[in-house]
């Protein structure tokens, strides 16, 4: 069975610790001798019945106050799955400990008190959960018994908090009504809730999709320990953080760029053919090479960031202050080394998720920094891989966990909120202060003499599912056999780097559409005939990269294929998600598409195979001297 790892979080009092003991107790997940020492510590605190809260407040001081303090981890299964819960508290004080449990999940339960409304934690605890890249998120609207079940109350809280995700980086939020108390749609449906027809909390917790954080593309191997029994065998010792290895896979050791090739995986003194994400292994490497704990070993043409500067959200866990004068112990992967926070460039008022100016940190202050190491660490960005886009700070006095960092990517000089310096690169947009155009060395007419064909941009615009990167692959392999020069870009393939940053809200699609164009502006003018799919919805920003490169040579082909047809294709299920309200913002769903006026090519593949929707742009290519 697979296993999903989630997080309770919330308010004071919303009912985490009831709502978690009444999903062991009702999934009858709880041992005999535990629910009889929970019945003997409700009847000394005269309860008049079992509270089930207790389960988990295990301290002396929770139970006393009848608050959570510390997280607490329980373990159970069903017959679908296995899950590790972590209880967190919802007092603010202790919203460290919240960050803490909810680092290793992959959904979040955010409580709502049905008398109270969506509150100021609420929204807290769904902004860290953001931060955190959780993919999965419920909110529970609990004490809805409270409330006797009013369908309005239970709408009204759903909207208001709707309002605030508008603003979150989370694509799956699911909300359900329940009284953690009395049972109602934790475990079992409620016959007090017939205007609900989602499903249950225990029904969605094993039926959602787990694994998707991680990342099994980018093989990351930090290594823990040198294990070197005899003169007869030198091994590498470590976890697989992502990604997946197997014997003869060309690798390189980081920091230090020594080449080699994997020989052996092992895993208790066993040969493997291959591991994956999470695993613990044994590398053997075909060359004798000088690899320590620290280093990372990455295959040779899929490599992290290496570099001392990092571009970062900080979240502080300390009562003493942030200090940007004194060094700290920075712990990524397997390598420690001393760092500064060189530079504070905002900090985040979680109430309004305005930025605001901040000369230091304080205790559960959560912003953006830049961080400075010591020592060259190998790291990407959060988004693409929780394990090596996060670190920890310590006080190397106290050997005490300060703070708990997202890297967002390598340091790149950002202004401070409320700097000068801001208002100066505000004032020229797309161009760097201090900055002049050089032109390139070796011109685009120059290029084109030598492979024999002209430059162009074929932009590849239309629905999710209409068939764009089909097409688009099909027509680069025949490209490419005829000798010439191409470079597709695809839409996954720059949100897994350069728009790796960006969401899918209107401004975001913009930006990576800007991006995109800039990046299909240089390969034109290295020569290359430049493929571009992507849904790229606004008619605004596709003519803002026609502009980019000289008249005649932007070919915009429109993709086109009804919604109908797109969503039966529906390759990714995609269409699925969204209809179902799991994907905000998805293009002809919940999102306009504002097809092409007057495109230079329409391909209607609802209609006409790949061969002749190709053999239409190779005949276009043709006529405009393009080929």
């Amino acid at each position: 069975m697979d296993l999903l790892r989630f997080t309770t979080a919330g308010s004071v009092d919303d009912g985490k610790s009831t709502l978690i003991g009444r999903l062991l107790y009702d999934a009858k997940s709880i041992f005999e001798d535990q629910l009889e020492a929970v019945r003997r510590a409700s009847a000394i605190q005269g309860d008049g019945g079992v509270n089930l809260a207790l389960l988990t407040d295990g301290l002396r001081a929770e139970r006393e106050q009848g608050i959570t303090i510390d997280v607490a981890y329980r373990y159970f299964a069903t017959p679908r799955r296995k899950f590790v819960i972590a209880d967190t508290p919802g007092h603010e004080q202790y919203t460290r400990n919240m960050v803490t449990g909810a680092s290793t999940a992959e959904l979040a339960i955010v409580l709502v008190d049905a008398t109270r409304g969506v509150l100021t934690q609420s929204r807290r605890h769904g902004f860290i959960a953001s931060l955190l890249q959780i993919p999965h998120m419920v909110v529970a609207v609990n004490k809805m018994d409270l409330v006797g079940f009013d369908e309005g109350v239970y709408d009204r809280i759903v909207a208001d908090y709707e309002d605030f995700a508008e603003r979150l980086d989370i694509d799956d939020i699911v909300f359900i009504p329940l009284s953690a108390l009395d049972g109602d749609n934790v475990v079992e449906k409620s016959a007090r809730t017939p205007w609900y027809h989602g499903p249950t909390l225990l029904h969605h917790l094993e039926t959602v999709k787990v694994g998707a954080e991680h990342n099994v593309i980018d093989f990351r191997f930090p290594v823990q320990y040198v294990v070197r029994p005899d003169q007869t065998f030198r091994g590498y010792a470590g976890q697989v953080a992502s990604g997946t290895v197997r014997p003869g896979e060309e690798v390189v050791v980081l920091p230090s760029g020594t080449h080699s090739r994997i020989r052996e995986v092992v895993s208790f003194d066993e040969a493997r053919e291959e591991a994956g994400p999470d695993e613990p292994v044994v590398l053997t490497l075909e060359d004798e090479l000088d690899v320590s704990r620290g280093d990372m070993i990455v295959r040779r043409r899929n490599r992290p960031h290496v570099g001392t500067r990092l571009d970062a959200d900080l979240c502080w866990m300390a009562e003493a202050p942030l200090r940007p004068d004194r060094p700290y112990l920075i712990q990524h992967t397997t390598r420690r080394t001393q760092a500064f926070v060189s530079k504070i460039i905002y900090r985040l008022n979680v109430d309004t998720l305005h930025r605001e100016q901040a000369e230091t940190f304080a205790l559960n202050d959560i912003g953006r920094v830049e961080i400075t190491a010591t020592e060259a660490l190998c790291f990407d960005a959060y988004r693409l891989n929780r394990r090596t886009g996060s670190f920890i700070l310590i006080d190397p006095d106290t050997n005490n966990t300060v703070a708990a960092g997202m890297i967002r990517g390598a340091a790149q000089d950002v202004a401070p909120v409320g700097a000068a310096a801001g208002a100066a690169l505000r004032a020229a947009p797309g161009v760097s202060p201090n900055v002049v155009w050089e032109g390139l060395h070796i011109g685009r007419e120059a290029r084109e003499a030598q492979t024999g064909h002209r430059a162009a941009v074929l932009w590849l615009t239309g629905l999710s599912g209409a068939g764009k990167t089909t097409i688009a692959r099909a027509l680069e392999t025949r490209l490419f056999e005829h000798g010439c020069r191409t470079m597709l870009l695809d839409g996954d393939y720059l949100r897994h780097g350069l728009s790796g940053d960006l969401g899918f809200t209107a401004a975001d699609r913009t930006e990576n559409i800007r991006r995109v164009g800039e990046v299909a502006r240089l390969f034109f003018e290295q020569g290359s005939i430049v493929l571009c799919t992507f849904v790229s919805p606004y008619r605004a920003d596709r003519d803002r990269v026609r502009r980019l490169v000289p008249e005649g040579r932007f070919i915009e082909i429109h993709v086109a294929a009804d919604l109908a047809t797109a969503e039966r294709r529906d390759p990714k299920g995609l269409y699925a998600r969204a209809r179902a309200g799991e994907i905000p913002h998805f293009t002809g769903i919940s999102a306009p598409y504002e097809a092409p006026e007057d495109p230079e090519l329409t391909l209607k593949t609802d209609a006409a195979s790949v061969d002749d929707c190709v053999e239409a742009v190779w005949q276009a290519l043709a006529e405009r001297g393009i080929l």
